[in-house]
């Protein structure tokens, strides 16, 4: 019997670091032919600026990884097949290829998989890179910030490339997935904060709308959570319409079964397939979240505008472009079948409101001396 590769095989260890490397070295050659002369606290915003563009873009490499059934194109880890490219695997991959040409491994996906994991290399190189300017300039007394965000970031990291390896290795188990995914979020909003530290910009905010900014945060999280539990249960296609779904405003769902956090894909804690029930439940509670998260965040907008006038304006589009998004996205999703360009979308819409929420959390100040009743003054004033 073909037990196939070990999950594990460190050999091309080097040879992927020594490609992610490669790769992160056009962005630092670009970024310090332009930057090179800029204050220290500019240079490191620009650079953690643009690890986060690049970030983001790897965010969306891997839900594209994950949605076009890639993520095991490579079945052990960091290579494929005990080699640094697919490149070097193609007979195993041809083989398997055959057997099961509808599989999991395939030419094209065992490419997108390494892709993948180039990528996550060259962001990794990238944030140890930025790591040490930060701790370089807090040295010698040019920066007053404290590097600890930047630590934070390359520690996040470290452990963001352990789950992506179990991911791997434990043949996408779906919490696994999950918080690889809710991983990649967090490493954005990490440099979304290290991007505001270094030039502080501030909103002073009235303590109920502070209170409401991190009440829809945490809404907004939950609310991501439970998309990407039910993007790694491939929960999507339980319900083909909308409003109602399977026919009924209620259908026939197991939500015990659904949330199961510690089962193999596919099956429940007991080893049985997993009833369509569960994907149903996952499905509609993924659902019913959007009622709340969604008019939480134009809510948010709105008082935003009343509070803040325009010192918040681009933030309140913002918000209000990422509540529009991901409603056409994710009802794309159901009513067009799950095409992958809708379900890509659906994630960046998610990771463009982590980023956003960051930064106004970061910029938000409350202040008790605003008073919610001189919100309309206070747009007037700032207005003139």
């Amino acid at each position: 019997m073909n037990v196939g590769p070990p999950a594990y095989d460190l050999a091309p260890l080097l040879a992927v670091a020594g490609v992610g490397l490669a790769l992160a070295l056009g962005p630092l050659a670009w970024f310090w032919l332009r930057r090179r002369h800029a204050a220290p606290a500019a240079r490191l915003r620009g650079f953690a600026l643009l690890v986060l563009f690049l970030s983001f873009d790897l965010v969306l490499l891997g839900a594209f990884t994950r949605l076009s059934d890639s993520g095991l194109g490579c079945p052990d880890w960091p290579g494929c097949y005990g080699q640094a490219s697919p490149a070097g695997a193609s007979e195993h991959i041809a083989r398997a290829e055959a057997a099961v040409p509808t599989g999991a491994v395939t030419h094209s996906k065992a490419w997108i998989e390494m892709a993948h994991r180039y990528s996550a290399t060259a962001i990794g190189v990238l944030v140890i890179v930025l790591a040490a300017f930060a701790i370089a300039e807090v040295r010698r007394r040019r920066l007053a910030v404290s590097p600890g965000w930047a630590i934070a970031t390359l520690l996040w990291v470290v452990a963001q490339g352990a789950f992506g390896a179990l991911t791997v290795t434990m043949r996408l188990y779906p919490a696994i997935v999950t918080l690889h995914l809710l991983g990649g979020l967090g490493l954005l909003a990490l440099l979304a904060v290290q991007a505001e530290v270094y030039e502080p910009r501030r909103i002073a905010l009235a303590r109920p709308l502070h209170r409401g900014l991190v009440a829809v945060t945490a809404l907004a999280l939950m609310q991501i959570a439970l998309g990407g539990w039910v993007s790694t249960n491939y929960a999507v296609l339980a319900c083909s319409e909308f409003p109602a779904c399977q026919g009924s405003w209620w259908p026939d769902m197991d939500f015990a079964v659904a949330f199961q956090l510690l089962r193999p894909l596919g099956v429940d804690a007991s080893g049985a397939f997993l009833p369509f029930s569960a994907l149903t439940a996952i499905h509609v509670a993924h659902r019913i979240g959007a009622f709340f998260v969604l008019p939480a965040i134009l809510l948010l907008a709105w008082r935003l505008d009343a509070g803040c006038g325009r010192e918040a304006r681009p933030w309140v589009w913002a918000l209000a472009g990422i509540a529009a998004w991901q409603t056409a996205s994710g009802l794309g999703n159901v009513l067009l079948g799950w095409p992958l360009i809708a379900a890509v979308a659906h994630t960046a819409g998610s990771a463009a409101l982590v980023v956003v929420l960051t930064i106004l959390l970061v910029r938000a100040r409350p202040s008790p001396a605003i008073d919610a009743s001189r919100w309309p003054a206070r747009r007037e004033r700032l207005a003139s």
